[in-house]
C-alpha cells in the first residue's frame, strides 16, 4: 500500500508556472505507474498525465500537452507536475494516483479506475 501526499498549488495569475509534487510513502514506488488528475468546480474529475513506473514514457491530455510535464524521481519517491502557461481554466483540485495494475496500451493510464490509490487533492486557482 502506499499513500500520497501533494503540494505546490497555489493562486497564480495566469502565464505563470507552478510546479506540484506528490510524496509517496513505501519502498516499492517504483512498482507504481503514477497520474495526475483535477476536478474543476461542478465538473467530474478528469485525467491530466501519468508516468510509467520507470518514467520512460508520459502521456497527456490534449489540453495540457506542450503546457504541463510529468516527471518523476524514484530514488525521492515522488512524482511531479510541471505546469507552465497556466489558464484560468486550469483551476482545479489536483489529484495524484498510484497503480501497481499493468496497463497493455496506453488508454489505461488515463482511467481512474486503473488507479488504486490517491493523494488529498491541492488546490490551484489560476486568475485571468
Amino acid at each position: 500500500q502506499v499513500q500520497l501526499v501533494e503540494s505546490g498549488g497555489g493562486l497564480v495569475q495566469a502565464g505563470v508556472s507552478l510546479r506540484l509534487s506528490c510524496a509517496a510513502s513505501g519502498r516499492t514506488f517504483n512498482q507504481y505507474a503514477m497520474g495526475w488528475f483535477r476536478q474543476a468546480p461542478e465538473a467530474g474529475r478528469e485525467f491530466v498525465a501519468a508516468i510509467n513506473r520507470s518514467g520512460g514514457s508520459t502521456y497527456y491530455t490534449d489540453a495540457v500537452k506542450g503546457r504541463f510535464t510529468i516527471s518523476r524521481d524514484n530514488a525521492k519517491n515522488t512524482v511531479y507536475l510541471q505546469m507552465n502557461s497556466l489558464k484560468p481554466e486550469d483551476t482545479a483540485v489536483y489529484y495524484c494516483a498510484a497503480s501497481q495494475r499493468i496497463c497493455v496500451g496506453t488508454g489505461c493510464y488515463s482511467t481512474q479506475a486503473q488507479y488504486a490509490y490517491w493523494g488529498q487533492g491541492t488546490q490551484v486557482t489560476v486568475s485571468s
